[in-house]
């Protein structure tokens, strides 16, 4: 993660604020520089966010009243092209969480993402750098096309600890796509955490999935199509470092229906197990499902999720807790300019130390790539 002072940082995101603002039209054409033998495309990515929260710890200080935030949720510009016909690049830049207050660990400009690609064959490419840690579907999809506002919050149980930045890692990965694509598979070896003299165990990631109807050869996975793709896909994940483990099944679906309309939706299963080497990971079973229908006429999305995170120990089970919200996403030019309102509720199990927490959020987000 790389930090510049805050005004330089809050001018470039007024200069993207307003280069995302000449975009709400579709796009039309790719922005980019080519010549015979490179080609380079550029993009900008926004989320604004209106967000009022009451959490547990709130409840259970018995504070009145809600934190109110307005702040960028992600400020990106992107980055990507080919060198010749076998060689790729991706950079992504963010100021995450930028105005957020309490200041937020993440917030700063950053680079998301940057690493090379090597592609001899389809069925063998070699990434290097940094990128999305191949673990879990939710992980891996783009921040673009969530069902519901934004990955859950179940998905980063493991992101303190391993030392992973937005849920990418520097490392080596070797992914390639068989049986017609439909299968595809990742393998990574990565930095993870590092002790004082480095000496101490890499971190391995693996990730395993099978389309059944339309196929995902991008660098990020599928959430919603909008009704232009038919997507059912299942998929395994394993992380590790250590003596930590960590586990993920996903079961996720985009059928169109009604000349454009879509059901859209996933389950996510994790286990986490930090043992000895992460003591905050405590040993635990969460699992989401999530949610959407897409109406193509009005151009909207009501959704619904829960999730639920689960703790092995007797002793731990009074942190227990489940969420359950609902919302809308309203498309005005698809990705590239849509509005999402979104409420939520964590409610506690019985006999949790847990108080019931609120949050209502609206997001703006603006897109072009």
């Amino acid at each position: 993660m790389f930090h510049i002072p805050r005004q330089r940082a809050l001018l470039q995101s007024l200069a993207l604020c307003l280069l995302l603002a000449t975009v709400t039209a579709p796009a039309v054409a790719q922005l980019q520089i080519k010549n015979e033998d490179v080609s380079i495309r550029f993009g900008v990515e926004g989320q604004f966010w209106a967000d009022w929260t009451r959490d547990a710890s709130a409840a259970a200080a018995g504070t009145q009243g809600y934190q109110q935030n307005f702040y960028l949720r992600r400020a990106r510009l992107i980055i990507g092209g080919e060198i010749g016909k076998d060689i790729s690049f991706f950079i992504d830049t963010d100021s995450p969480n930028l105005g957020k207050t309490p200041k937020s660990a993440t917030t700063g400009f950053m680079l998301q993402d940057a690493f090379l690609e090597w592609k001899p064959r389809k069925v063998f490419q070699v990434d290097g750098g940094l990128f999305l840690v191949p673990f879990s579907r939710n992980a891996m999809q783009s921040t673009l096309t969530y069902y519901t506002l934004d990955l859950n919050s179940l998905t980063t149980v493991n992101n303190s600890s391993t030392q992973s930045a937005a849920l990418r890692d520097l490392g080596l990965q070797a992914r390639g796509f068989l049986f017609r694509d439909r299968l595809l598979y990742r393998v990574a070896a990565l930095q993870g955490e590092r002790d004082a003299n480095a000496r101490n165990s890499l971190r391995t990631a693996a990730y395993l999935q099978y389309d059944f109807f339309d196929t995902e050869t991008g660098y990020t996975l599928a959430g919603t199509a909008l009704g232009k793709q038919k997507i059912l896909a299942v998929d395994v994940g394993v992380d590790s470092q250590g003596s930590y483990r960590g586990f993920s099944a996903n079961v996720a679906m985009d059928q169109p229906v009604r000349g454009g309309d879509e059901i859209g939706g996933q389950f996510q299963f994790y286990h986490y197990d930090g043992r000895r080497k992460f003591a905050a990971i405590v040993d635990q079973n969460d699992w989401f499902v999530e949610g959407a229908y897409y109406l193509h006429r009005a151009k909207i999305q009501p959704f619904a999720k829960y999730d639920t995170q689960n703790f092995v120990a007797a002793a731990n089970a009074v942190k227990d807790c489940r969420r359950v919200g609902g919302g809308l996403n309203y498309y005005i030019h698809g990705q590239n300019l849509k509005w999402t309102v979104q409420a939520m509720r964590a409610m506690p199990f019985h006999g949790s130390t847990i108080r019931p927490g609120n949050e209502f959020t609206m997001q703006m987000q603006l897109y072009y790539y």
